[in-house]
């Protein structure tokens, strides 16, 4: 695997964010605003809405970010910068052949200024909470309007992809408000085989394999971190008995190496150039000017970390260690698994 691959996996997934996303979820006070399922939208309105989204993916798929520009919300227009990387980066990957899987409409209209974090119940409701059939989004910073939020499935292209398409109806037309793209498959397997290999580590033990191979799923299955679900719920439940104390999530962990003591900030999987997963540690570091100071830093770690959870050897390829700044620099050092000692 190669760090630059390991850099794109995070831009396009950027970081696991299971506690985040429970408390959005979960805990949060938060404003209830309607929402419909696609059986109860009006088929006018629903077919504009499907339109729309195809459109968007459409004009993603070739590289066409002036369109969805034009095509946008002022206030996604004036900061597209995120999206058009997305767009650059995913070109020649993304298809266009679209199937819409879930369509949701959010009304917000009957607010009155921006709420800091508006809820959406879709669909009806157990006494346990969310039902096979039911979906929540708890959104922060929502402007009052009409929303629309469509999940589809994308082929066509190198890799299956699953984007999630948000739109804001303004004048009449529905525009361009959100767009989440992910890959379903990661090193040719999907979520459900990560939740089951997952499993199949706990079983056995082996916790932290377990944990990675179980945030890794959750990456691929989840269409956005603001969604809930039955499904989602009940695997971002397992995710948080699963994790290990030793491993990150919010805070860091201290790691004793060589004497001094490292800050761990992240640890999650990312796919190799062979068909493989690598292992990438995020640790803090004052400073990573001087580089070759870095990468002895960066092997030390990864030998600590092979020699703290020696299961890791055989779940993956390779460990990346990646010395961060606290204003955002970091450099990596890649070992292929075989090479550590």
């Amino acid at each position: 695997m190669s760090l630059k691959l390991a850099s794109v996996w995070l831009a396009r997934f950027g970081v696991a964010s299971v506690a985040l996303c429970v408390c959005l979820l979960a805990s949060c006070v938060a404003l209830a605003q309607e929402c419909s399922q696609a059986s109860e939208i009006d088929p006018i309105n629903r077919a504009a809405i499907d339109n729309a989204a195809r459109q968007f993916i459409e004009f993603a798929s070739h590289g066409d970010v002036q369109s969805m520009r034009q095509g946008a919300i002022p206030a996604l227009s004036s900061g597209f910068d995120a999206i058009q990387q997305t767009v650059t980066r995913d070109k020649g990957s993304l298809g266009d052949q679209v199937t819409i899987r879930r369509d949701y409409l959010l009304d917000a209209s009957r607010m009155t200024e921006r709420s800091p974090n508006t809820q959406f119940f879709c669909g009806v409701y157990g006494t346990n909470g969310h039902t096979p059939t039911s979906a929540s989004f708890a959104i922060p910073n929502l402007d009052p309007g009409q929303y629309a939020l469509v999940l589809t499935n994308v082929t066509g292209g190198k890799l299956p992809h699953m984007v999630t398409v948000v739109l804001q109806k303004l004048q009449g037309q529905w525009k361009l408000a959100g767009y989440y793209p992910k890959i379903t498959e990661v090193s040719g397997h999907d979520a459900e085989w990560y939740a089951h290999e997952a499993k199949q580590f706990r079983v056995k033990g082996q916790l932290h394999n377990a944990y990675f191979y179980y945030m890794l799923a959750w990456e691929i299955y989840a269409p956005v971190d603001f969604m809930s679900s039955l499904q989602l719920d009940k695997l971002a439940n397992t995710i948080q008995e699963a994790r290990p104390s030793d491993v990150p999530a919010g805070q860091p962990v201290p790691l004793a190496v060589n004497g001094r003591t490292y800050n761990l900030t992240q640890i999650f999987a990312v796919p190799d150039e062979r068909g493989g997963l690598s292992l990438v540690v995020r640790y803090e570091a004052a400073d990573v000017g001087n580089t070759i100071q870095a990468s002895q830093d960066n092997l030390a770690m990864i030998r600590a970390i092979a020699t703290k959870f020696p299961e890791v050897r055989t779940a993956f390829s390779g460990i990346v260690a990646r010395a961060t700044t606290a204003s955002g620099q970091d450099y990596g050092t890649l070992q292929v698994m075989k090479e550590i000692p």
